[in-house]
Order: structure tokens, then sequence, then C-alpha cells
């Protein structure tokens, strides 16, 4: 039992790590939170630093969401009746740790990619449909918060119709809820025609 738990905890700490951060620093000399959106996240990691460093938050932030359902996976060999819902913890506490970061003081990004890493593990089919809606959008407005927030809307709705377990479908709902609740400055923004697009900026 200890174990799971530990486990569990050890997908919030995999969810913390801040991937664009440390890319932006690391390769850069960069702190992403000084330039365009300040977000640490993929979007703002391309934005700002170009495509190699927004591909590569991409696949560590995506990556954190797998790993802490494969955590929630492994915890649930301590508790096998519940492996469905421990591996829906896993994932919810590595969103939770992307977004609400041990290493940044409970701050962090939006939660978007470690989110697609959750459900790519869940339900991949879905994940295919919902990635295909969010690229549409984005190809056609360039506005990635717009893309976000629409494919998170149909995240349960994809869930239902291919016929997942109720707890996935209601993890979905959850998930979306707490996508377009991280997005609301961005809803405003969109309102207000002050949305950023997704293009390179001078940061001088």
């Amino acid at each position: 039992m200890i174990t799971g738990i530990l486990l569990l905890l050890l997908a919030y700490v995999a969810g913390s790590f801040p991937s664009g951060l440390i890319i932006g620093k690391t390769f850069y000399h960069v702190d992403l939170r000084d330039y365009g959106s300040h977000n640490i996240g993929a979007t703002n990691a391309y934005r700002v630093l170009g495509k190699a460093a927004g591909a590569a938050v991409l696949l560590l932030d995506t990556s954190k969401g797998v790993l802490g359902v494969y955590l929630g996976q492994w915890s649930g060999v301590c508790f096998p009746e519940y492996m469905t819902y421990t591996m829906i913890a896993g994932g919810l506490l590595a969103i939770a740790g992307h977004s609400c970061s041990l290493f940044l003081k409970f701050k962090g990004g939006k939660g978007v990619a470690t989110g697609l890493g959750v459900i790519l593990y869940l339900a991949p089919q879905e994940t295919l449909i919902v990635f295909l809606i969010w690229a549409v959008i984005v190809m056609i407005t360039r506005f990635v918060s717009l893309g976000s927030i629409v494919a998170a809307l149909f995240v349960p709705i994809t869930m239902y119709l291919f016929g997942e377990p109720a707890a996935i479908v209601v993890f979905g709902v959850i998930a979306a809820l707490f996508v377009i609740i991280r997005h609301k400055d961005n809803i405003i923004r969109l309102l207000q025609g002050k949305e950023l697009k997704v293009k390179r900026i001078n940061k001088n």
C-alpha cells in the first residue's frame, strides 16, 4: 500500500519537472517567464526559442503525462481492483504537477501537453481525433489557446462516443474543465482581440 502511494506521489513530482524552464535556461540562457506569454509551455518555447525548443518541450511535457499514468498503473498493482482509478489518479497528479510545480513555488503551465500524454495512454484513438481538431483550429486561426480549449471540450465527448468506462469519461470531463479554467485569461484576451498568435517574437 505504501509503495502504491509513493508511486502516485512520484507521478506528481515527475509532472512538476519544469521542462520549458530547464531547456530555456540550459541551452538558450533564456527564462521563458520573461518573454511572450510568460508561460513555460511548448507554445511559448516555440514563440521565444524556436521550433527545436518548442518540439523538445512538447515531447517532454507530453511524456510527463504518459509517465504519470504508467506510475499510476504500477500503483494499481497494489490495488488491482482499482487500477483504472489509480491510472487516472497518476495522470491527474502529473497534470497537477505541471500546472502547480513543486519546483516553481506551485506555479506552472496550462497542462495541455501533459494532459495530451495522459489521454494518449488512457484513450489513444480519441487522442488522435482530439489532436486533429486542435491542429485544424490552430492552422486556421493561429491561436493555440483556442485550439486547446475546443480540443479539451471534445475529450469527454469522444471518450463517451467510443464507449470508454465511466471513470475514464469522468476524467475527461475533469481534465476538460481544468484546461478551460487554466485558460481563463486567454479566453478574456481572445474576446478582447488581444491574444497572442503562434508566431516567433523578437526578444529584443
